[in-house]
């Protein structure tokens, strides 16, 4: 080892200081996207990308509540399926015993991506944890859950999750974050826990979310892969900094996850009242939930489903209107799919084969006369106009382009609502896939009117008419 004389040491000093600072200099981190305020407009949006061009969703109520269908000890609970524990007022140790009883033998979650798939869904969201308090995955954090407390023991989120992945949808969980009639201090569980308003005094609410909610949606955030949004429902007493712990939870373990509109504090988009199509178009980023027949969780007797024409039209009715579908279903406790909702969704996906390119990514309508009107004089029961709906058409867009999904044809074609623009072409997407001319005429008021073929048995869900404008959005 060299030693140093004493006036060489200022000189070595700062040159120490100099590397050291080069050093310290080229460590500190450039700021990256990902660095970006996560409520900033900016984030948000990117977040929102895939949301805007997916649209339709399927969702699943999937749990204990299977197994009685909608009925107790013979008597029918009324309403949906899922609500059965509540209804009834079924004490939580009598209803425990049906987690003895639950062996889904039958799932096959490739059966259930590939439903969505064939849907033309590019989302699926499935309850992992409903108002009952019963986790649908292996959790740690409570032993009350599918893989501890059933014979069927596997996790069938996880292979859902796997299933979607391959398929290439996004997945995402519900959580009832607020309801959790299991537990002492969940919400909603008057008849054996006491008021709720009792449990946020006494701070049982609050330990209840601290001790289960939240480290729950930690499990869901951190095990399953990537996840697409959490949606979260009922935000009962969600008050202060409740909701913030869930949101911080989410962006800190997958900030691109989205948060539906019922946590308790503004989520990156609306979630509508449940099956609650707007009346006109909505600003921002929203979802229709929505049932495929009444309820959500399997009812036994509720064979009210909606028929493929009724599904294509609330589709492309939310879309027109700037929203995203999330249709549901609800298997049953041997993990099978009803067969009618499986029929009516794979029917809307071979219409949607055809005409997608009118609703994944599609914004809405510039024109608003085809949805309807408010009554002059009539009123609803809350003293206001009540809104008279048309059905006739729809129309979604992209930049140059308009989509007429037309439901009723007139004779002599479809009259265009009014547009400055001049159309560069008019077509329609033929029963084998290909793109067919269409003649537009102009008469002497100038209303112009595209002249569509009889509707064949492809299109009686909707023949989509596409019109190509000069100009990248309408002019009126």
């Amino acid at each position: 080892m060299k030693i140093h004389s004493s006036h060489q040491l200022p000189s070595l000093r700062l040159a120490l200081v100099l590397l050291g600072c080069a050093i310290l200099l080229t460590s500190v981190p450039v700021p990256s996207p990902a660095a970006v305020d996560p409520e900033s407009p900016a984030a948000r949006e990117a977040r929102l990308a895939w949301f805007k061009e997916a649209k339709f969703g399927l969702f699943i109520h999937w749990g204990l509540y299977a197994i009685p269908a909608g009925y107790w000890k013979g008597e029918r609970s009324p309403g949906i399926g899922e609500w059965v524990m509540h209804r009834m007022k079924i004490p939580v140790k009598e209803y425990e015993r049906l987690a003895g009883g639950f062996n889904p033998v039958r799932f096959d979650a490739d059966a259930w991506a590939q439903l969505a798939a064939d849907a033309g869904m590019k989302y699926v969201v499935i309850t992992s944890k409903h108002h009952d308090g019963f986790a649908m995955y292996g959790s740690k954090v409570s032993p009350y859950n599918i893989v501890d407390a059933t014979p069927f023991n596997r996790d069938p989120l996880k292979e859902l999750a796997d299933a979607c992945a391959r398929r290439g949808l996004r997945f995402g969980f519900y959580y009832s974050q607020a309801q959790d009639w299991h537990e002492p201090g969940g919400i909603g569980n008057e008849w054996d826990f006491g008021p709720d308003a009792a449990k946020d005094k006494n701070g049982a609410y609050d330990k209840y979310l601290r001790e289960k909610a939240e480290p729950q949606v930690r499990e869901l955030l951190g095990n399953y892969g990537p996840v697409c949004l959490i949606w979260f429902d009922t935000p009962r007493l969600m008050t202060g900094e409740r909701a913030q712990r869930f949101v911080d939870i989410v962006r800190t373990m997958q900030p691109a996850c989205l948060i539906d509109g019922r946590l308790g504090t503004a989520g990156d988009y609306v979630s509508t009242g449940d099956n609650a199509i707007p009346d006109v178009h909505l600003e921002g980023a929203w979802e229709v939930p929505a049932t495929i027949n009444r309820t959500w969780g399997y009812r036994i007797d509720d064979h009210d489903w909606k028929s493929p024409g009724d599904l294509v039209f609330k589709l492309v009715d939310i879309v027109s209107k700037g929203g995203n579908y999330l249709l549901n279903v609800g298997p049953t406790a041997e993990g099978v799919i009803p067969q009618p909702s499986q029929d009516n969704l794979r029917a809307v996906g071979s219409w949607l084969r055809l005409n997608g390119e009118a609703i994944y990514g599609a914004g809405r309508s510039p024109f608003g006369e085809e949805f309807g009107d408010y009554a002059a004089s009539v009123k609803g029961i809350d003293g206001k106009p009540i809104f008279l709906a048309r059905t006739a058409w729809r129309c979604t867009t992209k930049p140059g382009k308009l989509y007429f999904t037309v439901f009723r044809l007139e004779r002599g074609g479809f009259a265009l609502p009014s547009f400055k623009n001049s159309i560069k072409s008019a077509s329609y997407i033929d029963e084998m896939g290909r793109r067919q001319p269409l003649e537009v005429k102009s008469n002497k008021d100038g209303v112009r009117t595209i002249i569509v073929p009889r509707m064949t048995v492809h299109d009686t869900l909707g023949a989509v008419v596409i019109v190509e404008i000069d100009g990248g959005s309408v002019q009126r």
